[in-house]
């Protein structure tokens, strides 16, 4: 298991800097070693932070960031939420280098461990965007490559330019689009990295209504939890069969996602050390076949309402 630093960035609502140290600290102690962010969360600064809570322990952690994402000014909370709008993607090998030297400089670090196209961008050839990822690792400044929110067919595009390490997309639950390329990752040798493995804190099974979501909580333009009603009886089951397992609702989440996920990594995020110790438990928890049958049962039960982006252009490309 990884950890997903979007978090405290304040994507979800504000955060507290001491406390995200903690959880840093809190998930090296628990044997986590690999730490994920972006150039764009939390206006950039999101790296700043990832990089000096970090340094300290360089030498046996794998950090990874991602790019591709611009935005007028280079303010905002990241993808997915209301402020997406404004944004844009950008995968020309210009932007390519540029990026990589500043979230180098940002990381404080002289070599990316893993580093991830953050999104496809329509107006260039993946061909052209990886060829010049593949010069950042000729060049020493990055290790191995990645792409997020991609299909299959451009993997292998991809994969022909240069090895292709990772795929990160979303994966959980009610997000099951990766499972239509297990067979190619694995033909291919790339790992899957799942990302929001919890349904960005839906399958924590803490939040009980969509108006418990703070006016500065991004996830408040996300339609699946603007119907969140709707998705009521998703999270009223899963809790129920945890309750009857004998764990908590993101234990099952993340113990459902390393079952069926064939090896995926997942790097639920979190703003607090407690949740961070109760993710950690999912590594424990073995699913027996008929409990995997039973979140699909009660996922499949009735369809859920709402894509997983309001801006449908950051879905898989």
């Amino acid at each position: 298991m990884g950890l997903g630093c979007m978090m405290i960035a304040g994507h979800y609502g504000q955060a507290d800097a001491d406390e995200s140290t903690r959880v840093i600290d809190a998930a090296l102690d628990g044997g986590i070693t690999l730490f994920d962010t972006a150039d764009v969360y939390g206006g950039s600064q999101n790296e700043v932070f990832v990089g000096k809570a970090l340094a300290k322990v360089r030498d046996r952690v794998t950090i990874a960031t991602k790019f591709g994402f611009t935005r007028p000014g280079g303010g905002g909370k990241g993808p997915g939420g209301g402020a997406t709008a404004a944004m844009g993607v950008d995968g020309s090998p210009a932007h390519v280098r540029e990026a990589c030297d500043a979230s180098l400089g940002r990381l404080g670090i002289e070599t990316i461990d893993l580093y991830y196209l953050h999104r496809v961008d329509p107006k260039v050839p993946i061909e052209e965007t990886v060829g010049a990822m593949s010069e950042l690792v000729k060049a020493g400044k990055v290790r191995f490559l990645g792409l997020s929110e991609v299909v299959e067919a451009t993997v292998r595009r991809a994969h022909a330019v240069h090895p292709i390490t990772a795929v990160q997309n979303e994966y959980s639950p009610w997000s099951r689009e990766p499972e239509k390329m297990f067979g190619a990752l694995s033909e291919l040798g790339v790992g899957l990295v799942a990302y929001s493995p919890l349904g960005r804190g839906f399958f924590a099974g803490t939040l009980n209504s969509y108006a418990e979501l703070a006016d500065n909580d991004n996830r408040k333009g996300y339609p699946r939890f603007k119907a969140f009603e709707e998705n009521r009886h998703v999270i009223d089951q899963f809790k129920a069969l945890a309750e009857r397992r004998g764990c908590s609702a993101a234990q099952l989440s993340l113990a459902f996602v390393m079952a069926k996920g064939h090896g995926a990594v997942p790097i639920p995020g979190t703003k607090h050390v407690k949740h961070l110790l109760d993710n950690l438990g999912a590594v424990d928890i073995v699913l027996t076949a008929a409990e995997l049958a039973e979140i699909d049962r009660i996922v499949a039960a009735v369809p859920v309402v709402g894509e997983r982006y309001a801006d449908t252009t950051l879905l898989q490309a």
